[in-house]
């Protein structure tokens, strides 16, 4: 359980302009994870579906941190990263509906969102399968000698993957621009950090290779600015990887399938003082920043954007099925391959 009063703790000052950002892009996440809900319910959104809500200062305080040419890979809990790296909510939803105007051309679903434009790089179904590849992407990075950072997400139960540690390695070994970032909800699908492993504080893995290794409150989005900043810069100096446990917490379950009736009513309830879009509102309000007009304009704002995606979503149509070979393999690299 957190200390709700350890946590509430900071001294961190950011502007203005940062704090409405932060929440106009909390509000947003969660608003869209709502509806995406309520639609998978309705059946309009099908297969596996993973919300994000509770989750979503990782997603707005890590991208204050980092550049637009930085790059940004996750696993399969991926519908809000895109959205905060800029791409058009729309296009996310459309992917949710299986349509061909969807960012992944309908082919991806819930969890295989791709936005090359603004360097999102998934979107992963395969469990710590995004490890390797985010090593991967900042290895391309350090090759072609630009100053980029990738950023590569992951849950606390892919941290179970054999792929992680050796990724930790080759990271080290080659010093390279990627910050791991394990998001910490505590229950991997639905199974708890306690009963899965015998390093319960996972920032400790780092260790072992000798990375820096930092946990971070994952509820706040100035704590999580401050540690991705200070890893960012870390890594374009050239002194590699840092890994980050940011804690945080899911107010739902692992997926729509998922009742997590492995939890208390009271537990959530404690981790729901502590709601990323209530303390960046309760800062917005402290400083004379916004009024309920504001609040209320913000919120009319945000539906208006949703609606909006759940429209286009609706009457984009689905792929034809002539497209079904397409983007699996490209000819270009397999050239006995035929239209």
């Amino acid at each position: 359980m957190p200390n709700v009063a350890e946590q509430k703790t900071s001294s961190t000052k950011f502007p203005k302009e940062t704090y409405f950002w932060w929440y106009e892009n909390l509000l947003l996440m969660r608003r869209f994870e709502e509806r995406s809900g309520q639609l998978y319910i309705q059946q309009k959104i099908r297969g596996f579906c993973h919300l994000y809500i509770g989750q979503e200062a990782i997603a707005a305080g890590g991208e204050t941190a980092l550049r637009k040419t930085d790059n940004v890979i996750t696993a399969y809990r991926d519908h809000a990263h895109p959205i905060v790296r800029g791409l058009h909510p729309k296009f996310v939803m459309a992917e949710l509906f299986g349509k061909a105007t969807g960012c992944s051309k309908g082919k991806g679903g819930s969890m295989h969102m791709f936005s090359k434009e603004h360097r999102f790089f998934g979107g992963h179904g395969i469990v710590g399968g995004q490890i390797p590849l985010g090593a991967g992407i900042a290895f391309a990075d350090k090759y072609n000698g630009n100053d980029s950072v990738t950023v590569c997400l992951m849950g606390d139960g892919a941290v179970r993957q054999g792929a992680l540690h050796e990724s930790f390695n080759m990271a080290m070994t080659w010093k390279l621009p990627v910050i791991f970032i394990i998001e910490n909800n505590n229950y991997a699908m639905g199974t708890s950090v306690e009963r899965t492993s015998n390093v319960h504080d996972l920032y400790k893995l780092g260790h072992a290779y000798e990375m820096p290794s930092y946990q971070v409150d994952g509820m706040r989005c100035e704590t999580v600015h401050e540690a991705v900043a200070s890893a960012a810069d870390h890594a374009r100096k050239g002194n590699g990887p840092t890994l980050l446990e940011v804690k945080t917490y899911r107010y739902r379950g692992h997926s729509m399938s998922d009742p997590g009736s492995y939890r208390t009513k009271e537990e959530v309830e404690t981790y729901k003082k502590l709601d990323p879009i209530e303390q960046v509102l309760e800062t917005l309000k402290k400083n004379k920043w916004i009024d309920e007009k504001g609040i209320e304009g913000m919120e009319t704002k945000v539906k208006a954007l949703v609606d909006e995606s759940v429209k286009f979503a609706e009457e984009s149509p689905f792929p034809d099925p002539s497209e079904i070979y397409n983007d699996v393999y490209t000819q270009q690299d397999y050239p006995y391959i035929k239209d």
